[in-house]
């Protein structure tokens, strides 16, 4: 309550949340703004039959269920800015900008995928309302009704981004988590009235089953999400005439999960995108094709494989993303060259070996926590034969982290000005 009052009597800081809290409104009004010819109770059915399309709602920020003028969302900018940094692995000089040419590399870097958010919105508009055309969700469309829809939808995936930026810029924050994390939240009083209108008394355990499995999420994700590993760290004595300069101590954190969210975006994609192409043959004419892409369906749907399947992806696409973000050889090679080394560890090489060592052993601890927050809610539901109540894993693992570096970034700003 201290916190709360002495936000409010600041006044710069007041102006920030209120920009954020004025901007989320924005994005919920253009989120409840449908595009012209939408059959809103196919809709509803084909929606709850695609896991693929549940995902992308949760990234768009709950804006496509509704088939909204910002349906896409911030997913073109999340997928342009994920492919640039995989093509730092590719393009020497593109890692060169981003981890050794300091905030101005990072300026252009992110620019960059700005450039490529453009075409990807406007692919991702096309295939998907082609997709819901084809399923009868979407009425017949001309060609001119159609490039005006695929340019409404890219625009306001633009307009979102840009949004985000304002909310990074002007407010606090970061602004595309924050608007990822308001459509996920927006969505929660709705689930929470359904569930008090369906109630039955049987029911009882079964929610305070999934209460207490909720609570038991957040408090893990806040221990994973805040745990590190601290490498110390000792730089060099320097003498300058008569004065003596380093020989300070500090340390390297290193974070139990480097990869966040991310590896479950990667494994869902991956994942559900082939069972979106076989949904397309099992509407074949052809009875064979149509045969075997139900068999290959119900492989695929099963619960057993697929959570085995999500688990291992998830586990392994946590380690992919960390080597993508964190290069041992870096960062040994910056702590050399400004006189610093870790204590027993010879600069250079071994001091690359070692990180690289000791990042493998906790990453492994961030991998299965990943990995068992994925697949919980499938397993909860394989269990109790009932959906998660509000949010799944997934969902809450991103309004956790969002609201963690948010309240992170409030208590620096305090922190600011209590020092002046």
């Amino acid at each position: 309550m201290e916190k709360l009052w002495l936000i409010f009597k600041d006044k710069d800081l007041r102006k920030k949340i209120l920009f954020v809290l004025g901007a989320l409104a924005v994005f919920r009004i253009a989120a409840a703004l449908p595009i012209p010819g939408v059959d809103l109770l196919r809709l509803k059915s084909f929606f709850e039959g695609n896991q693929f399309l549940g995902l992308l709602n949760l990234f768009s920020g709950g804006a496509l269920d509704n088939l909204s003028v910002v349906m896409l969302g911030v997913g073109p900018y999340i997928t342009s800015s994920i492919i640039m940094q995989l093509l730092t692995m590719i393009f020497p000089r593109l890692k060169e900008m981003y981890h050794e040419e300091g905030e101005e590399g990072r300026r252009r870097f992110n620019q960059y995928s700005r450039f490529l958010t453009v075409p990807l919105a406007v692919l991702q508009g096309f295939a998907l309302l082609t997709l819901l055309e084809r399923q009868g969700v979407l009425g017949a469309l001309s060609l001119p009704e159609r490039l005006v829809n695929v340019a409404v939808v890219a625009a306001g995936s633009i307009f979102l981004m840009w949004l985000g930026e304002l909310i990074s810029e002007y407010g606090i924050g970061n602004g595309i988590s924050l608007l990822i994390f308001a459509g996920i939240v927006s969505g929660v009083p709705v689930s929470i009235q359904q569930t008090f209108l369906a109630f039955e008394p049987s029911q009882l355990p079964v929610i305070l089953g999934f209460l207490a499995a909720g609570l038991a999420i957040i408090a893990g994700v806040v221990i994973i999400s805040e745990g590190e590993r601290p490498i110390p760290v000792s730089y060099a004595k320097r003498i300058r005439g008569m004065r003596i300069y380093g020989g300070v101590s500090t340390h390297l954190p290193l974070r139990v999960n480097q990869a966040g969210v991310i590896p479950i975006i990667f494994a869902l994609s991956i994942l559900l995108f082939p069972q979106m192409l076989i949904n397309f043959i099992a509407q074949s004419q052809n009875e064979i094709l149509r045969s075997v892409a139900n068999a290959i369906l119900g492989f695929l749907g099963s619960t057993l494989f697929y959570s085995l399947a999500y688990f291992i992806l998830v586990f392994l696409f946590t380690y992919f993303y960390t080597a993508v973000t964190f290069d041992p050889e870096q960062i040994s090679s910056n702590l050399q060259k400004s006189g610093a080394f870790v204590p027993g560890i010879r600069p250079g090489r071994p001091t690359a070996d070692f990180l690289s060592r000791v990042l493998t052993r906790i990453t492994l601890i961030g991998a299965l926590f990943l990995g068992l927050i994925a697949v919980m809610p499938l397993v909860m539901q394989a269990a109790t034969g009932l959906a998660a109540l509000t949010i799944g894993g997934t969902g809450l693992l991103i309004v956790v982290s969002v609201v963690l570096e948010t309240v992170k970034q409030v208590e620096a700003q305090l922190v600011m000005r209590e020092y002046e």
